[in-house]
């Protein structure tokens, strides 16, 4: 059996849409190792394909080469036959490449290839806009809105519209498997396989039903409860408005759910607002760890969330889950379909992927109303 190491992304909803990456290679026979940050590699210990995870030590951002080549040294041992990189940077390739690992596989990025021995190259604006196939129309995950179903499939054939040139995350990262290939010495397969109308494997997480009733009950939570996402990492210009989410959780009390806010320490002041507004909301941002989170996810009837981390989690737990998206774009970064829907208002303005709204009106995500997010929620939790 080939042995192989993954090098995770660094954010946790990047992560989740490797899976299917993953996916792949375990398909064919290979065992794969991921290495990844502590604060993803809870979300790689729920990833089906995955036989073992490494914890990277060394923090957020830092080249710290010293602890990556103790690490590499290690590695070495192990005999991996194969590296797949999937950050673009050379901090991401350095462990693999100081481990002598004889394959490493990864898209040429910011650092053209450096320490790669198979460098693909990502579709670019150009490439996308000349593709002969089009973008998928929402054939993954519907998007409810102001725009009926045939006209956005109509819009977004539109390749050269704004956000058209991004492929989907999950494809790009799959695209890596066929680097490997026989025959596939060069950037051309992962580069056709980028924007190849074949469909993927859909992300998948999996947390034992035991753990998470565990967690559960251990936050005084009932059967019957859904989880609100108020945080985004990247920024306001990505965060549905606390009132809408405190007027969303009003609406699930009525139907007689319960409702938690789940977060990071930073979202702790928003999660406060949202139950100080929605009396009898659970405030739980900043007081769990994010294996905790997987497993309150995995136990939840339902979630509504941001384009974030605990999205894309929520969905790969094939929770009914709900993603709210204003200056990014679910074509690129869509949640997994298994039960799940975004809405997105696809405003001339969006997606502008900046981290705050440069007209400073946030009106791609105040036009989506909670009474619209509920409905869309509920949907998909009464669905088979």
């Amino acid at each position: 059996m080939t042995r192989v190491l993954l090098i995770a992304p660094q954010w946790i909803g990047d992560a989740v849409m490797a899976q299917p990456l993953v996916a792949l290679l375990a398909a064919r026979g290979e065992q794969v190792t991921a290495l990844g940050l502590p604060g993803v590699a809870p979300v790689l210990r729920a990833m089906p394909g995955v036989v073992d995870v490494i914890e990277a030590p060394f923090a957020h951002g830092k080249l710290d080469f010293p602890a990556r080549r103790r690490l590499a040294a290690q590695l070495r041992e192990r005999g991996y036959e194969r590296a797949y990189i999937l950050g673009n940077n050379v901090k991401s390739r350095l462990v693999p490449w100081l481990a002598r690992i004889p394959q490493r596989i990864g898209y040429r990025g910011e650092a053209r290839g450096l320490l790669l021995t198979h460098a693909a190259h990502a579709p670019d604006s150009a490439h996308a806009s000349s593709a002969t196939h089009p973008v998928e129309p929402l054939a993954i995950s519907p998007i409810a809105g102001r725009i009926p179903r045939e006209a956005a499939a109509s819009k977004l054939a539109n390749a050269g519209q704004a956000g058209a040139s991004r492929s989907d995350m999950r494809r790009h990262y799959a695209a890596l498997a066929a680097c490997a290939q026989p025959g596939a010495a060069t950037a051309g397969a992962a580069s056709a396989a980028a924007t190849s109308p074949a469909p993927i494997l859909e992300p998948t997480l999996h947390i034992a039903a035991s753990m998470a009733a565990a967690a559960r009950q251990r936050f005084g939570l009932p059967e019957r409860w859904v989880a609100l996402c108020p945080g985004a990492e990247y920024g306001p210009a990505k965060q549905w408005p606390v009132e809408h989410y405190a007027a969303l959780a009003r609406l699930a009390q009525q139907q007689g759910y319960t409702v938690a806010v789940l977060g990071a320490p930073r979202d702790a002041a928003m999660g406060e607002a949202i139950a100080t507004q929605a009396a009898g909301s659970v405030n739980l941002c900043g007081k769990t760890r994010v294996e905790q989170v997987i497993a309150l996810l995995a136990s939840s009837q339902g979630a509504v969330s941001n384009d974030s981390g605990l999205m894309h989690v929520a969905a790969a737990l094939g929770r009914a889950t709900v993603g709210l998206y204003g200056s990014t774009d679910p074509r690129h970064t869509p949640p997994a379909a298994h039960r799940s829907a975004t809405i997105w208002l696809q405003l001339d303005c969006s997606p502008c992927f900046q981290r705050t709204c440069p007209l400073g009106h946030l009106n791609c995500l105040r036009g989506i109303t909670p009474e619209q997010t509920w409905a869309q929620l509920r949907g998909l939790m009464q669905g088979p």
